[in-house]
């Protein structure tokens, strides 16, 4: 290392300035040149803005819309066949290993079809409903899931598991009611969409629990308002824009 030391210039500031020269690296043996990279700054994430966050939900609610029909049609195959009139939902009471997985897989659906419509309707003057549809869906599962395969008469929070799955269904029903209403009043989708969910949401929920091939009638009308919303969302919404490209490209 070499030092250098020199007189400050004539700018009427007395003192010197140090410059400190470092000679090139020679390279030693057995290092395999790992002394010469050149290591990089880590780079610094941009903050999260209001137009970011609104890209990115708007990002994922165009791609799990999806869900909606995959949801009616996978309710739909579980509950097709013949009605014994066998308590509530057959298929989960004493049916076949398949049904009650292919339930489970439609209930999952329909939690990511409700978390979808309401993040599209978030900028939309119905997303209060839409927000308000999404947490009684959740609610209702909370309710229904543990113990709608469980006997009729089995204990359940202090009442029969036959009347707590009952009212989570009940809230499921009226969560469906709710973000029909919402996707009907909204100004994005096709009011007539609006108008079906809310048609098929008591056959799916509580109506159909009880009547059987109800549920299946609903799941059928689920399934076009299903498709007719995926088709939409994919054309109403806006494109990106410059600025939010310009979002997009620096995160």
């Amino acid at each position: 290392m070499v030092v250098v030391t020199r007189a400050a210039e004539s700018n009427g500031a007395g003192g010197s300035v140090t410059r400190t020269r470092v000679p090139p690296r020679v390279p030693r043996r057995g290092d395999l040149g790992f002394g010469a990279l050149i290591v990089s700054p880590e780079a610094v994430p941009t903050p999260a803005t209001n137009a970011s966050w609104a890209w990115s939900l708007r990002r994922f609610a165009r791609g799990m819309i999806i869900a909606l029909p995959l949801y009616a049609l996978f309710y739909g195959l579980v509950t097709l066949g013949r009605f014994d009139g066998a308590g509530l939902g057959p298929y989960l009471q004493g049916g076949r290993g398949w049904q009650l997985a292919g339930w489970l897989v439609s209930v999952w659906l329909g939690l990511v079809a409700l978390a979808a419509i309401a993040a599209l309707l978030a900028a939309a003057r119905t997303r209060r409903a839409a927000v308000t549809g999404l947490l009684l869906g959740l609610a209702g599962t909370v309710l229904a899931l543990p113990f709608a395969a469980l006997p009729g008469q089995a204990a359940a929070l202090g009442s029969a598991a036959r009347t707590v799955v009952l009212v989570g269904v009940t809230v499921q029903t009226l969560a469906w009611l709710v973000i029909g209403w919402a996707v009907a009043r909204s100004g994005v989708f096709n009011p007539g969409d609006g108008l079906v969910l809310m048609l098929a949401a008591p056959l799916l929920g509580i109506v159909g629990l009880l009547v059987g091939p109800l549920q299946t009638v609903g799941a059928l009308l689920l399934f076009a308002a299903g498709l007719g919303m995926s088709r939409r969302a994919g054309r109403s919404l806006p494109t990106p824009g410059p600025v939010d490209q310009g979002l997009v490209a620096a995160r």
